[in-house]
């Protein structure tokens, strides 16, 4: 399958990252959004990406001038889904919700031409409830791309029971064109990293919880001792706290096991508005970015 020209949906954080790697890429790529402002918040991310990458420079992983010229030259922002039609492949990262998903899936399945991969990067949604919303199920899968998307190697390639072996075949090969480590997996929900990482951070709550240790002393226990770039409180405060604690809502309704529930702390601090760097408090204070201070919850 020939994959030239592709689409996003959504210019958010994931959305610009995905739009980038793939123009970086040499791949034309077309992304919509609902409003303008949206669209010019994300390419301005991209813009600061993509010069950050420049004075980092070839030797350490960058680009050259260059290659940023010709990475924005493939991006074209759109707020008309027609503009999609001639796509060979409709990468989906708007709001995690369901219904919002699938409704968007149902709109684009009557606009995109039919050979066309569709693709969503759900973290936490089924895979194959998406799908049904389309009239392609064997032509949908999941591509879970990380954050942040120019620098993170991984993405999940989550096939469904309907996903033609030919598709799953060339989303992995499209992955690696776009520079990623493209990793297998089946629509089970929290895919691979997630069904391990997860339990792992609601673990280090607990951990909290009981006394075990500081929120400090068990991120540098878990740095230095595993040889983690980042503890677990800092983790969950750069994901979300917001974001983790819909993960396990999910996760936790479709296995039932206590591994996968919210701890207390997690749900009170959401419950607050402290969902971590994006809203300054989480399990440490952002007040000063540069020395985050953590709290005392127990």
């Amino acid at each position: 399958m020939n994959i030239s020209k592709v689409g996003v949906l959504g210019c958010g954080l994931m959305g610009s990252g995905i739009a980038q790697v793939a123009a970086t890429a040499g791949f034309d790529v077309t992304v919509l959004e609902q409003e303008q402002k949206f669209l010019d918040k994300g390419f301005a991310g991209i813009e600061k990406s993509l010069s950050r990458l420049v004075e980092r420079g070839p030797a350490k992983g960058g680009l050259t001038p260059e290659q940023k010229t010709a990475a924005q030259s493939h991006l074209k922002g759109t707020l008309n889904m027609q503009d999609l039609a001639g796509c060979d492949i409709v990468i989906e990262a708007i709001i995690e919700n369901v219904e919002e998903k699938r409704k968007t899936w149902a709109q684009l399945g009557s606009i995109v031409k039919q050979d066309a991969i569709f693709a969503t990067n759900t973290s936490s949604i089924s895979v194959t409830e998406l799908m049904t919303a389309t009239r392609r199920p064997e032509r949908f899968i999941g591509l879970h791309f990380f954050n942040p998307v120019p620098m993170m190697k991984l993405v999940e390639v989550v096939k469904t029971i309907a996903t033609a072996p030919e598709v799953y075949d060339a989303a992995v090969e499209f992955g690696t064109r776009l520079g990623k480590v493209p990793v297998r997996t089946s629509d089970k929900t929290g895919f691979i990293v997630n069904r391990l990482l997860v339990p792992y951070l609601l673990d280090a709550i607990r951990a909290y919880e009981e006394g075990v240790g500081s929120i400090t002393d068990i991120d540098e226990a878990m740095k230095l001792g595993c040889g983690y770039p980042m503890g677990p409180f800092t983790l969950l405060d750069f994901v979300g706290l917001d974001t983790t604690y819909y993960i396990t809502q999910v996760m936790f309704e479709e296995f039932k096991e206590p591994r996968f529930a919210s701890p207390p702390l997690l749900k009170r601090l959401v419950l607050a508005g402290w969902f971590g760097r994006k809203s300054g408090k989480g399990f440490y204070d952002y007040a000063d970015p540069g020395k985050p201070v953590p709290g005392k919850f127990v």
